[in-house]
């Protein structure tokens, strides 16, 4: 590697946890924060892998693209390529359960009522921040709705991160995005409205000014 240049571990999108094989549970994510990550990463220089869950977005250049469907296969991709990298930015939503047990056939709709037991998936962001050699760098992203920055600061504390980007709901699928930024043994940085594109590039940097740290 060239002096100064990293390699990143990304990640996008949302999981698909399936009931059966036809029904999942997921959610809004569209995959564009972390496509602007890599964008930015790769003019900068620096190698990458993105691991992405299901999206309608054209394949990414200059990155080796990792796809996957659930947690658990996000969870496997990155668990092997981690240690292989310099820093990890965890933008993928991943879904936080999944059915406890997947039906081998479709469901029939039927009059009666149908519980769907659920179990956690495995906190991908925190394994990979407890298992990280000396001088990796992680930084995860909190979706919050409420009580905002006091759980985005425990999560922070909780995975041990490096920094955490507060985003909130509305930022899901959206082109233009407003975030707050809290670097470990920092204070809270509030990023103006604007383009993912232009979040990438200041998130990257900052990717590069931890690891300098390190």
């Amino acid at each position: 590697m060239p002096p100064g240049k990293l390699r990143l571990l990304i990640t996008a999108g949302p999981t698909r946890e399936y009931v059966d094989p036809v029904r999942y549970i997921s959610n809004e994510s569209s995959g564009k924060m972390g496509h602007a990550l890599v964008a930015a990463a790769v003019q900068r220089g620096h190698r990458v892998t993105l691991v992405q869950g299901p999206v309608a977005l054209p394949r990414p250049s200059g990155a080796r693209l990792i796809s996957v469907i659930s947690a658990a296969d996000m969870h496997a991709a990155c668990a092997a390529a981690w240690p292989w990298h310099d820093a990890l930015i965890m933008a993928a939503a991943v879904a936080d359960y999944t059915p406890a047990r997947r039906l081998p056939a479709k469901r029939k709709k039927s009059s009666s009522k149908y519980t769907l037991h659920l179990k956690p998936t495995v906190d991908i962001l925190a394994e990979l921040s407890r298992e990280r050699r000396p001088g990796q760098v992680v930084v995860g992203f909190a979706l919050e709705d409420h009580a905002a920055r006091r759980r985005a600061a425990a999560k922070l504390r909780r995975k041990g991160l490096d920094a955490i980007v507060l985003n909130r709901p509305e930022a899901l699928g959206a082109i233009r995005v407003g975030v707050e930024i809290l670097v470990q043994g920092g204070a809270w940085e509030c990023v103006p409205v604007g383009s993912k594109a232009q979040l990438g590039v200041r998130l990257v940097r900052l990717v590069e000014h931890l690891y300098r740290q390190s």
